[in-house]
């Protein structure tokens, strides 16, 4: 009987211990942790708003985020505030030396072009990408969100996709598709009065789509469509996640976006799995066309485990070639779609860079369709397309992290703090750029990105350093040889039924459409 008591008392004992370990630890986590980062980050000479328990400035960036997108802004008016209130208010109350708190985790404004400088070119294991949330994992990860060893593998293996002697051989389907969206547009203007009324942002989701649909995977529309329409709605669903309290263990639970989201991820792997399968029989067959990315990938990836003699570790297994694919099919569609909106709405109302383009097109191709090393020739076309990126960048922030103590510049950081670099803010700082930051001026461009920067490191819709965006010539290409076309036969303007309304869901785009008037040449 005694014993039993004493068995019962030291398993009761072990129970609270456990217990107790685990409140400590969540104590940790929700309160102490974060109170020590922000004194070391006061004591560094950063200024920002006082952390409030697990929720930090959360609740204040949902709040100012539904305000902002509430209404529409002019065309003229600086956008970071209605894209990212939250960090417009904390440089504004606290200027650049400043910090906001993303749940437990506090973020720093980085505006000083020489710091950006030194965080986007360090060296592996000093400022890192943050890792992934779970749900972010279920839209894509990938080459662009891993960090050290395993990014170099990546890289290494599907860099040879990106070389300009393969995008030469993708030319073809990007002519294919920018045909079809030209023939579309002619038929709804002929069909309709002269203008017609064209909401360009789905227009070129569609179309970018298509173009990711036969470039990534030679893949049939049907496919490429299905795709197209659950990544979408995976990322709003990510959207939603990723703006909500971080509640421990709130993603297993059985709610409807959960199961929603996994559903989501199972048909997205089925369709890539079955066309990754496609591929490597018909590779083995010897009858695959080499012209696509997957094919190129799956090429790189093949002769790459053959020179290690088939050794693990060395190639990308099929769940890790499937997370490319998302993301070549995501980040594909996004980046070239953003970007030729904005063209077109800043072109709209900018009569003379749209007459000037036009005139460059037709110097350089005629009536012909444009060809590929044509394109380089577009010098005014390259002006305007560095113009849009620095005024409407696709993604509007790049997130480092600590993991050790760190030296930036004069200040120490602490392990386990985020890093903001603002690109809505840095890209139309009037210390940098001039008074006339927020104009859309094509000509600053007009001797480079160099001279228009004054060497600083204060341009990068594409990112910078090592990890500068793989896919830049792939989405360059896109975007002038569809402009170029569009050109060629359209004149166009802002429909009165356009509201000037940016926000970000996982790119910046028009919250509510892109309308505009087009005209037959």
């Amino acid at each position: 009987m005694m014993s039993t008591s004493i068995a019962a008392l030291v398993l009761a004992s072990c129970v609270s211990v456990v217990i107790l370990a685990r409140i400590l630890k969540y104590v940790k986590w929700v309160w102490l942790e974060p109170k020590k980062l922000e004194r070391l980050l006061r004591d560094q000479g950063f200024k920002g708003s006082p952390y409030r328990v697990l929720v930090g400035d959360l609740g204040d960036n949902d709040r100012l985020m539904s305000e902002a997108q509430s209404k529409p802004i002019a065309l003229m008016d600086d956008i970071a505030p209605r894209v990212t209130p939250l960090i417009a208010r904390t440089l504004e109350n606290y200027g650049k030396m400043s910090f906001m708190w993303f749940g437990t985790t506090p973020r720093v404004n980085i505006m000083d072009p020489e710091l950006v400088k030194e965080i986007l070119s360090t060296k592996f294991g000093d400022f890192e990408k943050p890792k992934n949330s779970p749900a972010v994992e279920l839209l894509a990860t990938g080459l662009a969100h891993y960090n050290g060893e395993k990014w170099g593998k990546h890289r290494r293996i599907i860099n040879p996709a990106f070389h300009q002697e393969k995008l030469k051989l993708m030319f073809p389907a990007f002519s294919t598709s920018c045909g079809e969206l030209i023939n579309r547009w002619k038929k709804l203007v002929d069909s309709t009065s002269d203008p017609c009324e064209v909401d360009v942002w789905s227009e070129f989701l569609d179309f970018t789509g298509d173009v990711i649909a036969r470039t990534a995977f030679g893949s049939s529309d049907e496919e490429g469509r299905r795709l197209f329409h659950l990544q979408r709605e995976q990322a709003d669903n990510v959207i939603m996640h990723r703006n909500a309290v971080p509640i421990p263990g709130l993603r297993f639970l059985p709610t409807k976006r959960n199961l929603r989201m996994r559903e989501i991820d199972k048909e997205v792997r089925g369709i890539l799995s079955s066309i990754i399968n496609k591929k490597l029989e018909a590779m083995r067959l010897g009858d695959a066309r080499n012209d696509d990315l997957l094919g190129l990938l799956l090429e790189s990836n093949i002769k790459l485990s053959q020179e290690q003699n088939n050794s693990k570790g060395f190639a990308l297994t099929t769940e890790e070639v499937i997370e490319e694919c998302k993301l070549f099919f995501f980040a594909g569609q996004e980046t070239s779609s953003v970007l030729l909106t904005w063209a077109i709405i800043l072109l709209s109302v900018n009569h003379d860079w749209q007459s000037r383009a036009r005139q460059e097109v037709f110097q350089v191709f005629g009536d012909e369709n444009p060809y590929l090393d044509g394109l380089s020739r577009l010098k005014i076309m390259t002006m305007i397309m560095y113009e849009v990126l620095r005024l409407y960048p696709p993604g509007d922030l790049l997130i480092r992290q600590t993991n050790k103590e760190l030296k930036l510049g004069k200040v120490t950081l602490p392990p386990g703090v985020q890093l903001c670099i603002s690109l809505l803010h840095i890209h139309r700082d009037p210390q940098i750029w001039g008074e006339d930051a927020g104009v859309f001026k094509p000509e600053r461009f007009s001797e480079g990105i160099a001279k228009a920067t004054g060497n600083q490191v204060s341009f990068y819709p594409f990112g910078w350093g090592p990890r500068i965006c793989i896919g830049q010539s792939f989405a360059i290409i896109e975007f002038k040889l569809a402009l170029a076309k569009i050109l060629q036969n359209f004149s166009f303007e802002l429909s009165p039924a356009y509201s000037h309304a940016p926000r970000t869901i996982i790119a910046l785009q028009p919250q509510h459409g892109a309308q505009v008037l087009l005209r037959k040449l």
